[in-house]
């Protein structure tokens, strides 16, 4: 099973929003979601501030702000 990683932050209404989405696709595409929240690391803020939320698989990153469920799917086949 691949994990996903998803940069958020507390209390952002789009990590949030990415976070539901992805839910349901979890069984189906049989990814885990690790969650890592970019303001326990000064690095990946200053990385990752305005993109939150990103999903990545590896260190590629599928998609940033809102869930790409094409790209999702892609990234999980050609992985």
């Amino acid at each position: 099973m691949t994990t996903l990683t998803l940069y958020h932050r507390e209390g952002c209404h789009l990590c949030d929003n990415m976070a539901d989405a992805l839910t349901p696709l979890a069984a189906e595409l049989r990814f885990t979601l690790a969650y890592v929240d970019i303001d326990a690391d000064p690095e990946l803020r200053q990385r990752f501030n305005e993109k939150i939320p990103v999903l990545m698989v590896g260190e590629d990153v599928v998609c940033c702000h809102f869930l790409d469920e094409k790209a999702l799917r892609q990234a999980l086949t050609d992985g």
